[in-house]
């Protein structure tokens, strides 16, 4: 038994010895992440902001002054348009098709009027389709401010003939910046399992120095454990920086304390394991960290955004949903999401727990089996 922790221990010493020497594949672990949650955070937003409208207004009339008004408390407040006036409408047509502006608002001269006489009043809406999100958002933002010109006041009371929608929130705001965070660390852990365990010997392999391994009398299990438990330690660190800036980013408040710091750790060692083991089952026997290289593309599409990171599972079509159920990624990220944002320990997520425990030990007998202990 001592003998095995001897042999064990060695071979992860030896390969906690590799990181000391090559500094830049721990950087680029660490910034990565980062990097994404900064770009993708302030790309996408969550919400459109900012599309510009060119509005053309040949109309001096009341209901167009009341449409106008409602344009420009959108682009106040929630800010999803900004407006911009225009003379001729011709030119302003040619902005939208040069790409100048997504959408061009014509306001013809007898709107007012045709409004007061019940006349089918219209306005012109020309928009870049090309933009299907920027197109439909911006057409739902002139038909809501269209349809409240016709809104002259505001009842003090409500109307008992009327239903009535009351939203009730079970958890506290979460912005799109902060949905992003539990993606963030799962793509730590993805990176930190491609660059460490299994990788390690493939460049061995490729460089023709795992005979080092192949001349002692480490087993196997010695081999795998040893490699998975090094990926495992440097991989966690990693991960748990990540989370903590990420944290700081994006303001998630620490709502219980202790308790949910080691349900975060257990949700993050369970899915390194889980990854770790996987990484050799599919590279281990590679021999070339090129086809790493066209693997790790491929393997971060089909394991990251069918994970619910960044578009919910349950608008996925019926194959994609089978996939997420085998996910492991699909799993940490609840998990994760569940800890954040609804305040869930370690028993609320049994679930995602027991589905990690039993992947790892799947893969991991698979790798030490399939794992070739001979040249």
């Amino acid at each position: 038994m001592r003998g095995d922790m001897v042999r064990l221990l060695a071979v992860v010493e030896r390969d906690l010895k590799k990181f000391k020497r090559n500094p830049m594949v721990l950087a680029m672990s660490i910034f990565m992440p980062i990097i994404y949650l900064l770009i993708l955070g302030n790309s996408f937003q969550g919400k459109l902001l900012s599309l510009p409208l060119v509005i053309v207004n040949q109309d001096t009339g009341p209901s167009a002054r009341s449409f106008m008004d409602n344009l420009h408390a959108i682009a106040a407040g929630p800010q999803t348009i900004t407006v911009i006036y225009a003379a001729d409408d011709r030119k302003a047509i040619a902005g939208v098709r040069d790409g100048e502006y997504k959408a061009a608002l014509v306001i013809p001269p007898d709107f007012s009027r045709r409004v007061a006489l019940n006349g089918r009043p219209e306005v012109g809406l020309f928009l870049d389709n090309t933009d299907a999100i920027s197109a439909e958002t911006i057409k739902n933002v002139v038909n809501g401010a269209l349809m409240s010109i016709s809104s002259n006041y505001v009842a003090i009371r409500e109307r008992t003939d009327q239903a009535y929608l009351r939203n009730v929130n079970l958890y506290r705001q979460v912005d799109y910046y902060q949905s992003l965070v539990p993606g963030v660390v799962i793509m730590a852990i993805f990176l930190g399992t491609l660059t460490t365990g299994a990788f390690n010997l493939v460049m061995d392999r490729f460089l023709g120095i795992d005979e080092s391994y192949l001349l002692t009398p480490l087993s196997k299990a010695h081999i795998v454990g040893g490699l998975v438990i090094s990926g495992l330690s440097i991989t966690t660190l990693i991960a748990l920086l990540i989370f903590g800036v990420s944290m700081i980013m994006t303001g998630i408040p620490v709502s219980n304390g202790i308790g949910q710091f080691f349900s975060i750790l257990t949700v993050i060692v369970l899915t390194t394991l889980c990854l770790l083991s996987l990484m050799f089952v599919i590279i281990g026997r590679v021999n070339h960290p090129r086809i790493v290289g066209v693997l790790s593309g491929f393997l971060n599409v089909i394991l990251f955004f069918p994970s619910g990171a960044i578009y919910p599972i349950a608008s996925f079509p019926g194959w994609l949903k089978g996939f997420a159920k085998v996910n492991p990624e699909a799993y940490a990220v609840d998990a994760l999401k569940s800890i954040l944002f609804k305040g869930a320990g370690v028993l609320d997520i049994t679930g995602d727990i027991t589905f990690l425990l039993v992947f790892t030990f799947i893969m991991m007998s698979i790798a030490i089996v399939a794992f070739k202990r001979t040249v």
